[in-house]
């Protein structure tokens, strides 16, 4: 199914960094990369607007596989709506039905099932952990679909590998996530880039060859991680975080999760 969508670009975004990778680099991965860039999303015929975006995800394995985060699954549809993947990019986007294989909620990560032709898959790094300085970018649908199914992407670095959860000053400002998320060990890529909500589930790659070493994921990870700051300051910061991409490998890997 073929959907029309509003005429209008959004601007690649720029967000700074230095690094080993040279700026030369990036439109070519660009352009490696997007293929593999779908938005997520559900259709109801007779709502307006009929489709909605809720997050992105990136086409992994066979072609017909999608890994994002499973909060963008975190609604609950109403009669006459399903979940979809909408593969192309502007006027040229298609509905495609989808069906979600498995999730884990603790690291926050989904794959998803698509009919239809094979979309070009993304490809993974081959490291568990990337190292702090990287430079890295990200692709995906900051705001929906507001202005069109057109893919933006935010440059930047791996700040550092930080926990999902800080330690507060008192037991009591301990939420079971935060202590869950201590006893884990479980860490995530700080970034200098700014995601906006419609990024969850954007892949994170290494400028240099477009391999996903993250997938990125503020929504999840901020409420534990900047308790401290918004108490501090009021307000939340505009720091972005992602999932390393071995979650999303470990998933894959599962029974019946990884779609053939």
């Amino acid at each position: 199914m073929r959907l029309s969508w509003a005429r209008a670009g959004a601007a690649a975004l720029c967000l700074g960094a230095a690094g080993a990778a040279s700026a030369d680099d990036l439109p070519q991965t660009i352009r490696l990369v997007k293929p593999a860039i779908v938005a997520v999303g559900s259709y109801k015929k007779d709502r307006a607007p009929s489709a909605i975006v809720d997050g992105t995800g990136f086409v992994v394995g066979d072609g017909l596989t999608v890994l994002t985060a499973a909060h963008v699954f975190g609604r609950k549809t109403v009669d006459f709506e399903r979940w979809v993947i909408y593969v192309g990019h502007g006027d040229d986007a298609q509905l495609r039905d989808a069906q979600i294989l498995c999730t884990d909620k603790e690291h926050d990560v989904a794959t998803v099932r698509f009919n239809g032709a094979a979309v070009p898959a993304a490809k993974f790094a081959p490291a568990e952990a990337e190292v702090e300085g990287r430079d890295i970018a990200f692709t995906g649908y900051p705001i929906g679909a507001v202005l069109g199914l057109y893919p933006a992407t935010a440059r930047g670095i791996i700040s550092a590998l930080v926990p999902a959860a800080i330690p507060q000053n008192t037991g009591a400002a301990l939420t079971p996530d935060m202590i869950r998320r201590l006893q884990q060990n479980f860490k995530v890529y700080q970034l200098d880039a700014t995601a906006y909500p419609g990024n969850s589930g954007s892949p994170l790659y290494r400028i240099d060859n477009g391999q996903v070493v993250g997938i990125v994921d503020s929504v999840y990870v901020k409420p534990t991680k900047e308790s401290a700051i918004a108490s501090a300051v009021g307000t939340p910061s505009g720091i972005t975080y992602a999932i390393p991409i071995r979650y999303g490998r470990e998933l894959l890997a599962k029974p019946g999760c990884g779609g053939g």
